[in-house]
């Protein structure tokens, strides 16, 4: 009788001591987490986002709360494209398309790096099925793919977060454009838009200037024909300075230029897969440089993105599950340094890419996994636990966004 509430006490201790420990080991786990990693989660009947903690090691972990439901549809099958969703340069907000429902919708970033919706945030895409966005200050443009509504629209997001059409904005397509990718350059003064294009080509890349009212002005010749079948992923050369990380302030970047723009070809054929290299003029006309375009000898390049530091490219191969690596040279020609496969699971099919700010991790979004990679100069490797599961019923992802 007497043990009884001696019993009672050593337990409670027991409790408060394992409580503690358990307390510590969680706020030792989150002392390491640098930012994020947001992927469009492209769900039915509600579109979401799923969100991770991203660590100092480069590994990835479910939010609390992940997915986030964010207004508008998905589609629940699979899109490719590249760019679906966005993040604002301040880090407010974040921008998606909803594919399923024809909207785009916008969700507030929380302190603690999970997501809500804004009030009345979600909005049509002025076309059909949204696949792309680009973001620059308060200036959107969306690339719409559906046929009956194929184009590029403006958008103006305010302080609040609400996207208000941009009236005199919307370039309009033909059905067969099939656009991959809408994307500003790294000032914002000119946009492109990747027209994948039928099976079999042609393919074509649109080109404007971009006024100071938002709207957009083609090129002369404006759209240039790709240099293979399938132009899809596409990304500017980074500008002179860019952030090193969390907690450092810029860095200069050597031997960048901001004007020239690279992108992957897609549908040449199994081994043929190529990466154009193209200088974009003050006037948005497009000149091939050097012997673009590239071989990079795998299937199917569709997603490209590039170091922060300028000097490096990665192409994303969807046919091959691998990662081809190249050097940028100062004039923006490309030399191979060789692929890395995506060993982890095998099969691992690709929806976009994305290097982190530091330039120490890559980050590819396949369906329902991530794959991450350790990046050194310009070889790759992927890290212990990779690919990261995506939150269940999450099957068709498509786009990334990695702070």
């Amino acid at each position: 009788m007497h043990r009884f509430p001696s019993l009672l006490a050593a337990l409670a201790v027991g409790i408060i001591t394992f409580t503690r420990f358990a307390l510590h080991s969680d706020a030792q786990a989150r002392s390491d987490v640098v930012d994020h990693v947001y992927v469009n989660a492209n769900t039915a009947p509600e579109n979401s986002v799923a969100g991770f903690e991203r660590h100092v090691d480069g590994s990835l972990t479910p939010l609390p709360g992940s997915p986030f439901a964010i207004g508008g549809a998905g589609t629940g099958s699979n899109v490719p494209s590249q760019g679906s969703i966005q993040k604002t340069a301040d880090g407010k907000f974040l921008l998606a398309v909803d594919a399923g429902s024809n909207e785009i919708s916008v969700a507030r970033v929380n302190p603690d790096g999970s997501v809500r919706p804004v009030p009345f945030g979600t909005v049509s895409s002025g076309g059909i099925q949204p696949v792309s966005l680009t973001v620059h200050d308060d200036l959107v443009y969306v690339a719409n793919a559906g046929a009956g509504g194929s184009n590029y629209t403006g958008f103006r997001l305010n302080g609040a977060g609400k996207l208000t059409p941009l009236s005199d904005s919307t370039f309009s397509l033909p059905d067969s454009a099939h656009p991959g990718e809408v994307l500003f350059n790294p000032s914002g003064n000119r946009l492109v838009g990747i027209r994948v294009g039928p099976d079999a080509g042609p393919s074509f890349i649109d080109s404007f200037t971009v006024g100071s009212d938002g709207r957009l002005t083609a090129a002369a010749g404006s759209p240039f024909p790709g240099q293979g079948v399938g132009a899809f992923g596409s990304a500017f050369r980074p500008a002179a300075s860019v952030g090193s990380g969390p907690g450092r302030g810029p860095h200069p970047v050597p031997d960048t230029n901001p004007s020239q723009l690279f992108v992957s070809n897609a549908h040449n054929g199994p081994g043929l897969g190529t990466v154009s290299a193209f200088s974009d003029s003050t006037s948005g006309v497009l000149t091939s440089i050097g012997a673009s375009p590239f071989a990079d000898l795998q299937t199917a390049p569709c997603w490209v993105d590039i170091s922060p530091d300028g000097q490096y490219l990665f192409a994303v191969n969807t046919g091959s599950s691998s990662i081809s690596r190249f050097a940028i040279a100062p004039d923006g020609s490309l030399t191979l340094l060789g692929s890395t496969n995506i060993a982890n699971p095998t099969g691992f099919r690709a929806f976009d890419v994305k290097v982190d700010p530091s330039g120490q991790f890559l980050y590819v979004t396949g369906a329902n996994r991530i794959a991450a990679f350790a990046v050194s100069g310009g070889s790759l490797t992927e890290l212990p636990g990779s690919a990261f599961s995506l939150p269940a019923g999450v099957t068709a992802a498509f786009g990334l966004v990695v702070d």
